[in-house]
């Protein structure tokens, strides 16, 4: 289903369900959710990438790291589980004159176009009216043998290199994302994922 249409649908379930009810707080929910909706969403930053307590963000060799880090390390892949742990840091943009609002957020992240973990942001938050930019810190946490599942410890410890190499432009992250937002008690959910990668517009799509 086109963007355009799962935004509609959105937007018209919105009003569906503020009908049979009145009221200020009830407007001000329903002006916030639908300038949500037409937001836009781009990854700005991948921060603390942790590796079972070793920070190995800008690594750019596996010389960069001590003796003492490198041991600990090597001996996580013939472990049962190998922790990592960041930070995605997404922006949203609101071109409208309203604020926009959400309650909490769906999330799946891919790396390399691998679904790597997912989760909820649950915490309500808003984004200012007139192209105002705000930051949602995602703390994300996953098991990268889990998620890489088959692959020898070679394969990782490259793979946890590359990662360590990142900088400020994570063009190897995808996001899919789903906020919910409160209606008179209600929970209304986008009709499918917003895909969000490193720019605005081009690169965020909406998907099932």
């Amino acid at each position: 289903m086109r963007t355009s249409c799962k935004l509609f649908l959105f937007s018209f379930l919105v009003l569906f369900l503020i009908l049979p009810f009145n009221g200020c707080d009830i407007t001000k929910q329903t002006r916030q959710s639908l300038a949500l909706a037409r937001c836009d969403f781009r990854i700005l930053s991948v921060e603390n990438v942790n590796i079972a307590g070793v920070m190995i963000q800008n690594i750019k060799s596996v010389s960069d790291l001590g003796i003492f880090d490198m041991a600990k390390i090597m001996a996580l892949f013939v472990s049962p589980t190998v922790p990592l742990s960041l930070q995605l840091n997404i922006e949203g943009r609101n071109p409208n004159p309203e604020l926009a609002g959400l309650n909490r957020l769906e999330w799946i992240l891919f790396i390399d176009d691998i679904q790597m973990t997912s989760g909820i942001f649950e915490r309500p938050f808003t984004i200012p009216p007139d192209n105002g930019i705000a930051i949602i810190p995602v703390q994300i946490g996953m098991d990268l043998k889990q998620a890489l599942h088959g692959e020898s410890a070679e394969v990782l410890l490259r793979f946890c290199m590359n990662l360590a190499g990142i900088g400020n432009v994570p063009s190897r992250f995808k996001i899919k994302l789903k906020p919910t937002i409160m209606i008179a008690g209600t929970p209304v959910s986008y009709p499918g994922y917003i895909t969000v990668k490193t720019e605005y517009g081009t690169n965020a799509s909406m998907t099932k």
